[in-house]
């Protein structure tokens, strides 16, 4: 039995995951704010998560993951004014593009997705039970959260004082009692959404709806959170402050017992920003490379390091998955036994906090092992080689349709394609290599790449 290790933001260190129930896990991860495309930060946090949840069914008999939909926020507001788009249009519309978009790239969908306009009751109800806690206090139609009233404030991100208000980007407002206080309620004019509550008509602030939701899908505590390094503070420093002033815990174990963080995506070394124009939509990439080839490259890079996002990662991701199609094709009628699992060293890695790193390089070994084994142990190879790329959540294409082979359009002829090359089967026998190299040219000019194997020519589409 394979034992997890997780690096745990929770005392900044890695330790065994002990669930609370090993019968019955439960992880949230907050998702996305649905008002654009997502870019490619944002799926590498989902791809973690994806991969963590897939790690933890193998594991364990049950496992419940949960990835809260935003869907009302400052942001969604402005894109709606901007683009003359009514709100819930607006979301619903992006809501089904970051599903779509994050499936492409090998993502399930979360076995809850729940929507923040759908608990604002459950939100008012825990913000009701902090201002009775004394937790939270009401000024000028706003409700905000007494940071002082949590001693443990600031032990997830191990933030001082001033560190915090720093790090917080938070307006230091007049109704402030203390500059790190924050909002869990605010008003709305008649031109914002709103919801009637006992402080006005209004709506949440933004940290609220993942403590509201959290505790409604899943109760308390339950055993991990994940989501970007970006969340750490104020986000999730937040949304452990809420739930315990609501409840009364001193323990942010109390919480979530596990808070797991990826780290930041560069581009070539560069902060993404929409000033400099290099962020990278998952929407735009996936019409360009096939998702595998993304999330090959995602999990390229250990989950809690910086991943710096280049043309060439993604090439160098290509190149590799190509390879490993080309020696499943050289297989391709050795069987593939499904009874015959994914290789110990590649769930080794994967349960070493998710060192995906060492899990890919595994594969690439299995790979080779495929290429150059005897008959007798090829079933043995292929399987593992194709049960730990699922594992993983690759190589679950077929060889043939991966690599383009023998496939067309209308706008290429087959049969011309195919005289070509037995016109150039005949040079090489002949040993013309002059002719021989000036039809692989004419092919190669008509975007089709030929290979010569064992059995014979091979062709595909470029």
């Amino acid at each position: 039995m394979f034992s997890l290790k997780l690096h745990n933001t929770l005392g900044n260190i890695k330790e065994e995951f002990i669930p609370i129930n090993k019968k019955h896990i439960k992880i949230y991860a907050c998702g996305p704010t649905v008002y654009n495309y997502a870019h490619i930060g944002n799926a590498r946090m989902a791809v973690v998560c994806d991969l963590l949840v897939r790690i933890l069914k193998t594991l364990y008999p049950k496992v419940t993951y949960v990835s809260n939909i935003t869907d009302i926020d400052d942001k969604i507001i402005n894109a709606s004014l901007e683009k003359k788009i009514p709100i819930e249009k607006l979301t619903k519309k992006f809501e089904k593009i970051y599903n779509e978009d994050m499936s492409a790239l090998g993502v399930s969908k979360p076995d809850i997705q729940p929507r923040a306009t759908e608990h604002i009751n459950e939100m008012i109800h825990l913000i009701e039970t902090l201002i009775k806690n004394n937790s939270a206090y009401v000024k000028d139609y706003h409700v905000l959260f007494d940071v002082l009233s949590y001693p443990q404030y600031g032990q997830l991100s191990g933030r001082i004082k001033e560190e915090q208000v720093a790090g917080s980007r938070i307006e230091v407002a007049s109704y402030k009692k203390n500059p790190g206080d924050f909002v869990l309620w605010k008003p709305s004019t008649e031109n914002q959404p709103g919801w009637e509550s006992p402080w006005g008509r209004g709506r949440p602030g933004w940290h609220i709806e993942c403590s509201a939701m959290s505790e409604k899908t899943l109760s308390l505590p339950f055993d991990i959170h994940g989501g970007g390094l970006d969340l750490t503070f104020p986000h999730h420093e937040n949304e452990i402050a809420q739930t315990c002033g609501a409840h009364k815990f001193e323990n942010p174990k109390e919480y979530a017992r596990y808070w797991v963080h990826n780290g930041f995506v560069t581009i070539d070394g560069e902060k993404m920003s929409k000033s400099i124009g290099n962020i990278f939509l998952v929407h735009d990439l996936i019409n360009t490379f096939p998702g595998e080839t993304l999330r090959y490259a995602l999990l390229s890079s250990h989950y809690r390091q910086p991943l710096n996002w280049n043309n060439a990662l993604i090439k160098q991701s290509q190149k590799t998955l190509d390879r490993i199609y080309r020696i499943l094709k050289e297989n391709e009628k050795i069987k593939y036994d499904q009874n015959i699992p994914f290789d110990d060293n590649v769930l080794e890695a994967l349960t070493d906090d998710l060192n995906s790193v060492k899990a890919l390089s595994e594969i690439n070994k299995l790979a080779e092992k495929l290429s150059k084994s005897e008959k007798t142990e090829k079933i043995l190879y292929k399987s593992k080689l194709l049960s730990s790329g699922r594992l993983i959540g690759i190589l679950k294409n077929k060889p043939n349709i991966w690599l383009n082979y023998n496939t067309t359009n209308d706008n290429i002829n087959m049969n011309e394609i195919n005289k070509l090359i037995e016109k150039r089967d005949e040079a090489r026998n002949k040993k013309d290599f002059t002719t021989a190299d000036e039809i692989r040219n004419i092919l190669y000019n008509m975007n089709i790449e030929i290979e010569d194997t064992k059995d014979g020519t091979k062709w595909r589409k470029k």
